[in-house]
């Protein structure tokens, strides 16, 4: 869609030929930002309901800040994912109120305030070696408008810890539960509350863990009822869904 066609459509808004409706629904397929190694969509939040995320790993320093140049001039909260400080300090005077989650890797440049769901997100971690991964859930559910609550290191090796704090996790309306080594305690969680669990295995374990592969497939096979999982220490996957989730 260019300027002529979109010009066109806010006339017919104005003179009564186009109903919002068909507006949004002609707005929908506007057009990116084509800079040769990456195109940017600017109105995925119209379309999804949240705007396009940027995954800064494997991408130079110069080719997010080229990004987020190109993301600013809209009217969308910018969000990067597992970015380096190095990342962060090199974009940093280009982009003054940017704010980094150091532990999470997580750039955000707030444009705009999201209205929050009175409901919460529990995110719930085995050890405290699966933070990194429970802040990146974390601080993504916040961005995209929640309030979470954390409990982290209530694994299943010292099950009390959990126990006492099941009625902060049923105060919620989802949670996330984030292990590594075996990947019980989503099936615990799961036999515990009558909310959606969302697990997330993480690479956290001695060998045979395999790096994150028997927790998946330990959470994949749990003998708990609406436990679904993501990908290993995809935090960011499981905070977007639980997002949305709440939101419903």
């Amino acid at each position: 869609m260019n300027a002529p066609e979109l010009e066109k459509i806010l006339s017919g808004i104005r003179n009564g030929s186009v109903s919002v409706d068909e507006a949004m629904e002609k707005l929908r397929e506007f057009p990116y930002t084509d800079l040769g190694f990456a195109r940017i969509d600017h109105h995925r939040e119209l379309r999804t309901g949240y705007p396009e995320i940027v995954y800064c790993a494997g991408k130079t320093p110069d080719q997010v800040k080229a990004i987020f140049h190109a993301m600013e001039g809209h009217d969308n909260n910018i969000i990067g994912t597992r970015a380096g400080k190095e990342m962060f300090e090199y974009i940093a005077p280009s982009f003054p109120d940017a704010i980094y989650y150091e532990t999470a890797r997580i750039i955000s440049i707030r444009r705009k305030e999201i209205n929050h769901p009175a409901t919460k997100i529990a995110v719930i971690t085995a050890g405290t070696s699966d933070i990194p991964v429970a802040e990146e859930a974390a601080i993504t559910a916040e961005l995209l408008g929640n309030d979470v609550v954390r409990i982290y290191d209530a694994g299943v090796a010292g099950i009390h810890r959990l126990v006492d704090k099941l009625p902060e996790i049923r105060s919620c309306r989802v949670s996330i539960v984030i292990a590594g080594m075996e990947g019980a305690l989503a099936s615990v969680v799961g036999g515990l509350v009558n909310m959606p669990v969302i697990a997330v295995p993480t690479s956290v374990g001695y060998g045979a863990s395999f790096e994150g592969l028997s927790a998946l497939l330990a959470m994949l096979t749990s003998c708990a009822a609406g436990v679904t999982v993501v990908n290993i220490d995809n935090g960011f996957g499981a905070g977007f869904a639980a997002s949305r989730i709440n939101s419903l």
